[in-house]
Order: structure tokens, then sequence, then C-alpha cells
């Protein structure tokens, strides 16, 4: 195990009917006029809006709609978002939905204390070091993103997406009612799930010996959303199932999971390039490059990977067939995200044409490699693309 710092200071408020509960939570950090950031016609049908808006107002708290949140969050979406901050004196920042209401929040909160292009921080050229303070309602558990001090933006001009991470940005609250998740649609609550795997396991698969006890954190988390996804699916109002998922979620991105221990983050460097130019939910990407990254390196450590067959996906198979071991988990998971009625092939996503090679150079992003678990080059990457069409 090695050497690590541990701060997360981002509330947590579980449970039904705790997003009534907001106006007294954005009042106790300060705020007195709200952007309300979200996106789509659910929230003002299921009456969860009205619900939010009434505790702000009976709080005393002001507050300016923003209506504008979209899948793979675009700069102009934060530009005009500043604007709006600037216009109508905001000091708060209230974001309701899942990653993408989150992530342009922050880009949002951080672009209004930024001297300058806040794209730059996005460039790494510049550091976010101030935004201005904000709180989340969650209603899509995937991205971990509530608790989380990363952000993620596309600039539509090149759909370059890019990621900035600053504890300044870290929500000062977080609100998780599970019940607000019952009208996601099956696809996006499966989504959802592949992508909390997908961020326990980028910390899971590390070369870092003797990190016992959050391989065991990390296991229970996999564990908790192979168990907890066929029950929504079949029944979306299955509330102990939804809080289980949530919570994770929230657990598997918060920091906590990935201490002592190096993590890797290529399979989510790879998605993102897929997602910038093809669109896609980003889950939907996580589903298809991981598989195919996992049988791209499996060789540089199997007795990880024989761990997770054996501990994760339930695999049971002589201690001495360890290949067929590893290759078999692999199996096990693909074919639980297939049934899960997520792709696991780029054709299954209407992705034919080859631009491996374009995505691999944008994935590398000027560097040599990308990941830690085995440090990928662009041919390795290509080399991924491939077992993934």
């Amino acid at each position: 195990m090695i050497n690590f710092e541990y701060y997360m200071p981002t509330k947590i408020i579980f449970g039904k009917d705790t997003p009534a509960e907001v106006g007294q939570h954005v009042k106790e950090y300060g705020g007195h006029k709200c952007l309300v950031h979200y996106g789509g016609t659910y929230l003002k049908e299921t009456g969860l809006l009205d619900k939010i808006e009434k505790s702000l107002t009976d709080s005393g708290i002001e507050y300016v709609e923003y209506d504008g949140v979209i899948p793979n969050p675009r700069l102009s979406t934060v530009y005009h978002g500043k604007e709006l901050c600037e216009q109508n004196g905001v000091d708060f920042i209230l974001a309701i939905g899942g990653g993408s209401a989150i992530d342009s929040s922050k880009a949002i909160a951080a672009a209004c204390a930024f001297d300058g292009d806040i794209w730059d921080a996005f460039l790494g050229k510049e550091k976010i070091t101030k935004a201005l303070p904000m709180g989340v309602i969650l209603t899509i558990p995937a991205s971990g993103s509530e608790s989380s001090k990363a952000c993620v933006i596309t600039k539509e001009e090149g759909l370059q997406k890019r990621m900035a991470v600053s504890f300044a940005m870290l929500p000062k609250f977080a609100i998780l009612d599970p019940s607000t998740t019952y009208t996601l649609p099956a696809y996006q609550t499966a989504a959802g799930c592949c992508d909390i795997m997908s961020h326990l396991m980028e910390r899971y698969f590390t070369q870092t010996p003797n990190v016992e006890f959050s391989d065991r954190m990390l296991e229970a988390g996999m564990i908790t959303i192979l168990n907890n996804a066929p029950r929504v699916l079949k029944d979306p109002c299955d509330y102990d199932a939804r809080a289980e998922i949530m919570w994770t979620g929230n657990i598997a991105h918060n920091d906590l999971l990935n201490k002592g221990r190096v993590d890797d983050w290529a399979s989510h460097n790879i998605e993102h390039e897929l997602s910038a130019l093809y669109d896609i939910t980003h889950g939907a990407g996580l589903s298809i490059v991981t598989p195919a990254w996992m049988r791209h390196v499996y060789k540089s450590n199997k007795k990880r990977f024989v761990q997770f067959a054996q501990n994760v996906m339930g695999v049971n198979l002589p201690a001495e067939h360890e290949d067929e071991i590893c290759l078999k988990g692999i199996e096990v998971l693909e074919n639980t995200w297939k049934s899960w009625g997520m792709p696991i092939h780029l054709s299954d996503a209407g992705i034919t044409e080859n631009r491996y090679e374009e995505m691999a150079l944008r994935a590398l992003d000027g560097n040599e490699t990308t990941g830690n678990f085995v440090k990928l080059t662009k041919e390795d990457i290509i080399a991924i693309f491939e077992l993934a069409k």
C-alpha cells in the first residue's frame, strides 16, 4: 500500500423526500440567489422541480432556472451559465440530474470565479483554485460526480472532451433520494450501472501489492451492482435496489476506494473519444471498451484477473487453468452487461467506421502512453478498438 491523503467534505443527505429539504442546505452554505441547473421535462412532469423550488422559496432563497443540460456537457453551456450567473447576481449553483448536470454546474461554478477562459483549465494551462459554492440533487446514479472533484466538458469545436480536477469544485452537499430514479429509462439505468462498475474497475485493476482492504470494498461494490441492476430493470420502483445502486455509485467515485493504490483510467480515457465523436452514452461506451481493454492487458497480471473472475464474476474453474479463468471472467462480464441491454461491441452501437488511429491519438492527448495498469501506446489503443469492433 502506498502513502495517501484523503479529504471528502461533501455532505451526503440520503433518503426519501430529502429533496424537499434543499432550501435549508443551500441557506446553510450562504446561498441567497441560486442558479437551478437541469435538463429535460421529467423534473416538471414528476413534480420534483416544483418541490425543489418551493423549498428554496420557503427558505428565502431566490432562484434562476437554467434548463440547458445536455448529455456529454458542452463548453457553450458553461459559457451561457456563467453569463446567467453574472447577469442575475447568483451566489450558489444547484445541479439537478446526473453527471452531465453536475459537471456543467461545476464548470459554471469555476468559470464564475476564474480570471480568463475556463477552457484553459481543461487544457491544463491553468488551475482552478476557487468556485462558487454548489449543491447537487442526484436523479441519475452513474458518474459519482456528486462527491468527486473531477469534471468533464466537451468543446464543440474539434469535439475535444477534457477533464479538470480541483477540490474547489467539490459540491458542498449532495441529496440522494432513490425514489427520484424510478422514471429512468431501462437503458439509462443499465448504462449508469456499467459506469459505476467501471469506476470500481479502474481502481481495482492495479499493480500495487498489499491492498486487501480496498480490494474487498471494491469487490463488494461490483457485486452489489451485479445483484441489484437486474432487480431495478425488472421493477423500476424497487426502492431498496435503487438505494443500493445510488449509494454504491457515490462511494465508487468519491476517492475513498483508490487510496493506497495506483488506479488506471485508460478505459475512461479511451471511451471519452467514443462519446466525443459519436455522442454515445458514457456507460455504453464503457461497456464496449472495458472488456476489450481487459482482453488486451490481462496477461500483465493474471493473478488479479483470476481474483476478479472468482471473487466478482463467480467463475469456478480448476486453479491450473489460469488463462481460461481470466477469459471466462471477462466473458461472464460481457454476457451480464449484454443481458442488461448494453452494447459490448462497437457495431452494437452502430459504430462501423475505422477512426481508431484518430481516436487513439486523441486519447493520448499528446502523451506517449495512457493508463497505469499497463502503459498503453497508440498501437495498444488501436488494438483495443480492434478487439471491440
